[in-house]
């Protein structure tokens, strides 16, 4: 096929980008001016707004007016899109094709993470959970203060005394964080095989009681490890000491503050009787639970009776008996 002097030569014939290979990228000095010849070096780029050394504008065929040069843009150049290959291309990066530079997480980098290790949140290793130290025994001799300082409280009484709203009030009025963890939450998470309380005590109460109590254990040794306060709620009786506040003891450690919240029974009775489900018990058995806790009496161990208080009142009694406890601890 000839063509015609001076005019334009046809587009080789060849891969879909013959610039990249030759030339370089888009963008790169020497794309589309085609390859380069052996023992030639490119002639430099010129200044923008003027054509490279060498350059002729294209001719018109003999017979047709010549039309004026115009000089190239002084912009940036506008480069076309290259064509579509003939055949679908597989995603991703061809495989002779090096990922593109740039630092980690740019666009077109592909960021590779490696899985945590060990007892790790994400990337956040989280300290071992350690027994509870008593006030006094660690690095500093000082007792700790009661309102800033990082304590596991153990909160006893019987059912209807009003635990769990004082250990919930407790812990959203403090001035650094602290978590509530109930017993009665822990151990309703048995849903099939539920040991009800209402039925009776027998062997299935009795492990499903001291797995919850084990497990809240271990919870606020980990949350203390963390410096996050805790404060658990538990209806311990004084005359079962091995199971109920030694066993809290040997799941959080010495330093657990025990506080005993003990209203009148009128006061209890009436409590009981506006709860619902589970944990609402006849008047006979809370009763019985009320004569049983009495015994706390003679255990040296801080006792208030919230029967004319109100939550915010038994919540600032409560801070003083933590605050005593932690300057002369208790022997339990």
């Amino acid at each position: 096929m000839q063509h015609a002097t001076g005019a334009p030569l046809p587009p080789p014939h060849g891969p879909a980008h013959p610039s990249w290979a030759q030339g370089g990228p888009p963008g790169h000095p020497g794309h589309e001016r085609g390859p380069v010849p052996p023992g030639r070096a490119p002639a430099p780029p010129g200044p923008p707004g003027q054509a490279p050394p060498g350059h002729r504008p294209p001719q018109a065929p003999p017979g047709q007016p010549q039309a004026p040069h115009q000089p190239p843009p002084s912009g940036p150049p506008h480069h076309q899109p290259p064509p579509a290959p003939p055949y679908p291309r597989p995603a991703g990066p061809p495989p002779h094709q090096a990922p593109p530079a740039g630092p980690p997480g740019a666009p077109g980098q592909q960021v590779h993470h490696a899985p945590p290790s060990g007892d790790a949140t994400g990337h956040l290793r989280l300290p071992a959970g350690a027994p509870v130290p008593a006030p006094g025994t660690g690095p500093g001799t000082a007792a700790p203060d009661a309102a800033h300082a990082a304590v596991a409280v153990l909160l006893i009484g019987p059912a209807g005394a009003g635990k769990t709203t004082v250990a919930r009030h407790w812990a959203d009025s403090r001035r650094v964080p602290t978590a509530h963890i109930s017993l009665d939450d822990v151990r309703e998470w048995v849903r099939s095989g539920f040991a009800d309380p209402r039925s009776g005590w027998n062997d299935h109460s009795e492990a499903q009681y001291r797995l919850a109590r084990r497990t809240c254990g271990f919870a606020a040794r980990n949350f203390l490890a963390n410096g996050i306060s805790c404060i658990l709620d538990d209806a311990v009786f004084p005359d079962r000491p091995a199971i109920g506040l030694g066993g809290w003891k040997r799941h959080v450690g010495p330093g657990l503050v025990p506080v005993v919240l003990l209203p009148g029974l009128e006061i209890v009775l009436e409590r009981n009787a506006a709860r619902s489900g589970t944990r609402r018990l006849t008047d006979e058995e809370v009763a019985r639970i009320h004569g049983r806790m009495a015994g706390w009496y003679g255990s040296g161990l801080p006792i208030i009776d919230n029967s004319q208080y109100d939550v915010a009142t038994t919540v600032r009694a409560l801070d003083d008996a933590i605050g005593r406890s932690l300057a002369s601890p208790p022997q339990f």
